[in-house]
């Protein structure tokens, strides 16, 4: 395996993210639109993508919420390469990165139907936080911290 550091521009990540967002749009139903809306490239300088024999096979992002701060976005492994530790070490790196970065915190937004994901943050020391910015009043929206 092998991860690299790179920004929102990276075509594998683009690629990945489609997959994620196709995803997405199924389990999200009609909040689809109203979760999209945030989850734009533009403002993400910081992606990792993790690769399997040379193929992209998982994805994450950080994205600057307020200083000392980051968000976790974009997280994504393609289901054929799930249950190896993939978004594990993605999620690692991007903490690691966000350290390097002086946050102290990470903060992220899933939905209570992504199952998968939720045991992820939870198997990370991620707690559970109340909604925050945008997810504040969304009942479908889970919020969670981890203090890096």
């Amino acid at each position: 395996m092998k991860i690299t550091r790179t920004n929102a521009s990276n075509p594998d990540f683009i690629k990945l993210v489609a997959r994620l967002d196709a995803y997405l749009t199924i389990t999200d139903g009609d909040e689809h639109d109203f979760y999209d809306q945030y989850n734009k490239l533009d403002n993400i300088k910081y992606v990792i993508v993790l690769y399997e024999n040379e193929k992209p096979v998982g994805c994450g992002a950080i994205k600057e919420y307020k200083p000392g701060v980051m968000e976790v976005k974009r997280m994504y492994t393609d289901p054929d390469f799930r249950g190896k530790g993939i978004a594990t070490k993605i999620l690692t790196e991007l903490e690691n990165w966000a350290r390097e970065l002086s946050a102290h915190k990470c903060i992220l937004e899933t939905g209570h139907r992504q199952i998968e994901a939720v045991g992820l943050y939870k198997k990370n020391n991620y707690k559970i936080a109340e909604n925050y910015g945008q997810y504040k009043d969304v009942e479908n929206s889970i919020c969670f911290e981890k203090i890096l």
